[in-house]
């Protein structure tokens, strides 16, 4: 599907009825709607009140799911030690699991043995994957839908590879 057709990602969690998975294998994202936050988070050292209110709207979609029945879980696979990147995401990943998240970490060194897809996904209901492509600075470069089954099944067992190996954020240190 061309990328302009891609449907929101509030569209496809709203038509999502049991479950919703996240596999993020990146060190580094250059989001420009994440710059402020990350810039804040590096001068400061903490999450503060106005980044939690920046990411309201997430958190609001994620809580409004959940309350929906549907599971939402993301396994970040990083680098160790981890990034800059990395560790602004660990800090502010309470809030996705006061929403309602399940978040694990896997230590890219413990995923020599998995086969892995080739870019960041999330997977809706077992029947459709958003990927996520991205630049080598880490800028978003576009989504894309996929429905063959074929791939959903490799993306599905990618993802638990990773989850059955992973730490739980309350576990993991940076």
């Amino acid at each position: 599907m061309p990328q302009s057709s891609v449907p929101k990602f509030s569209d496809l969690i709203s038509d999502c009825h049991r479950s919703a998975v996240h596999l993020e294998m990146r060190d580094v994202y250059g989001v420009a709607s994440e710059a402020e936050d990350f810039a804040e988070w590096q001068k400061y050292g903490r999450i503060t009140p106005a980044s939690v209110e920046g990411r309201r709207p997430w958190l609001d979609l994620v809580q409004g799911a959940v309350r929906r029945g549907v599971e939402i879980r993301r396994a970040r696979v990083v680098s160790v030690p981890v990034s800059e990147y990395i560790r602004y995401e660990h800090a502010g990943t309470y809030l996705n699991v006061a929403a309602g998240e399940k978040v694990r970490w896997l230590p890219r060194r413990l995923a020599s043995a998995l086969v892995l897809p080739g870019n960041d996904l999330w997977l809706f209901d077992n029947r459709l994957i958003r990927f996520g492509h991205f630049g080598g600075d880490g800028s978003s470069a576009g989504h894309e839908l996929c429905e063959d089954p074929a791939v959903i099944k490799q993306c599905s067992a990618a993802f638990e590879s990773v989850w059955e190996l992973s730490t739980p954020h309350e576990d993991f240190e940076v």
